[in-house]
C-alpha cells in the first residue's frame, strides 16, 4: 500500500523525493514499545480555577496572565478578558486566522479583528497528552506568556487543578484513508487511520534537517501522558542568525523588538553547537528540537480537528506550522474526517 495515500496539496515528485530521504532517515528514538494510555471514555474538565503568570510572547517586558476554568462547555475556549463584549473563541480549524508572518506561530481568531490570541500552540498542544476535554482559557491579551520550561509549567498548573468528570462520551475520529499534503522545499505531512483498529491510538513519526547544530532528528513514540510531560520541556528554536537579525535589522518591526525570547526560553543553534545547553539528551544527542516540533508544534494543530480525538499515525517531516494547519483545513475541506467506534474492554465497540 502506498504509505502516503492520496495528495491533497503539492508537487507529488517533490513529496515521494522527500518520503524516501526521510525513510532512509536514521531513528534516534523508537518508543513505540512503551505501554500506551487506555482512551478516555468520559469527558473531562478541571476541578477547580488556577491561574499562572509570566512575560509575554511578543512583549516580553508585559506581564501577562492565564486563568484556567472548568466549564461544561464541550471543547477548549480562549476568553480574552481585555475585549469585553467579544465570545471566546473555540480551538478549533474554522477559528485559525494565519499562522504567522515574521514569527511562525498559530493565531487563533472570532468575532471582530481583536478578538485574537497569538502563539496558542505550547498552550492548546497539552491537550491531547493531558487529556483534559473541556476547558476555559482566560487571558489579559493577544500575547501569551513565553515560560522558560516550554509547557511544564501549565502542565504543573493544570495538575493543581485536579479532574473532573462529566456524564458524556468523549468523541475519537480518524482519517478515511491516507492522506499527504506537500510544502515547497520539501516539508511532508501524511496522516492515517490506526494500524489496529481493535485498538485506536495516536502514533507519530516526526523527523527534521537542518543545516546546523540541530542536525537530523529522528522519533516515533505513541501520544501518552508520560511523554507529553517529558517533551514539554522543549523550547523552540532559532538558528543564531536570526537573533543577530533581531537585534539590528528586526529593531524595525515591532513583534520583533519586543520579542519576549532569551537564552533560557528559546535554544539557540549555532553552525556546529548551541549557543545555550540543550535539552533532552538521549544517547549523548540534544533531541530538543524534535521533540518541541512532535508534541509542542504538531500537536498543536492536532487539536484544532473538531470531531474528536484524533487516533491514527502522523508522519511528519520537516514540516511546521503552517503544512500542518494546511493538512487539518484539508481533511475538512474533502471530507476525510471520520468517527472511531473505541472498544469496549472485553472487545465490543462502544
Amino acid at each position: 500500500m502506498d504509505k502516503l495515500g492520496k495528495i491533497l496539496t503539492g508537487d507529488e515528485g517533490l513529496i515521494r523525493a522527500s518520503e524516501e530521504i526521510m525513510s532512509r532517515q536514521a531513528v534516534d528514538w523508537d518508543l513505540t514499545d512503551r505501554p500506551h494510555d487506555p482512551l478516555n471514555r468520559m469527558q473531562t474538565t478541571i476541578a477547580v480555577p488556577a491561574t499562572i503568570s509570566g512575560p509575554g510572547t511578543f512583549l516580553g517586558k508585559a506581564t501577562r496572565t492565564i486563568t484556567f476554568e472548568p466549564t461544561d462547555r464541550e471543547g477548549w475556549w480562549l476568553d480574552r478578558s481585555d475585549q469585553p463584549g467579544s465570545l471566546p473563541t473555540k480551538v478549533e480549524i474554522d477559528n485559525v486566522w494565519t499562522t504567522g508572518q515574521l514569527v511562525s506561530n498559530i493565531v487563533l481568531r472570532s468575532g471582530g479583528p481583536h478578538n485574537y490570541v497569538r502563539m496558542v500552540e505550547h498552550l492548546i498542544s497539552i491537550k491531547a497528552g493531558l487529556r483534559i476535554d473541556n476547558l476555559v482559557v482566560k487571558i489579559d491579551s493577544g500575547d501569551p506568556p513565553l515560560f522558560e520550561r516550554g509547557s511544564m509549567d501549565i502542565i504543573e498548573t493544570l495538575d493543581k487543578c485536579g479532574r473532573k468528570t462529566s456524564d458524556r462520551s468523549v468523541k475519537y475520529c480518524t482519517v478515511k484513508e491516507p492522506v499527504t499534503v506537500g510544502g515547497p522545499e520539501g516539508q511532508v505531512v501524511t496522516m492515517a487511520p490506526p494500524d489496529d483498529p481493535a485498538n485506536p491510538r495516536l502514533i507519530i513519526d516526526s523527523a527534521i534537517s537542518f543545516p546546523n547544530a540541530i542536525g537530523d532528528q529522528r522519533i516515533i513514540f505513541p501520544v501518552t501522558e508520560e511523554l507529553i510531560r517529558m517533551a514539554a520541556v522543549a523550547r523552540t528554536n532559532t538558528p543564531f542568525g536570526k537573533i543577530l537579525y533581531c537585534k539590528t535589522v528586526g529593531q524595525l518591526f515591532a513583534d520583533l523588538r519586543n520579542l519576549g525570547y532569551t537564552r533560557k526560553n528559546v535554544l539557540i543553534a549555532c553552525k556546529r553547537k548551541y549557543f545555550n545547553e540543550p535539552r533532552l539528551l538521549h544517547n549523548g544527542k540534544s533531541l530538543e528540537t524534535i521533540w518541541h516540533r512532535s508534541v509542542l508544534d504538531l500537536l498543536a494543530a492536532v487539536s484544532l480537528i473538531k470531531d474528536g480525538n484524533f487516533v491514527g499515525k502522523i508522519t511528519s517531516y520537516k514540516a511546521g506550522h503552517r503544512l500542518d494547519v494546511e493538512m487539518v483545513t484539508q481533511l475538512y475541506l474533502n471530507d476525510l474526517v471520520v468517527p472511531v467506534e473505541v472498544p469496549k474492554p472485553g472487545g465490543e465497540a462502544s
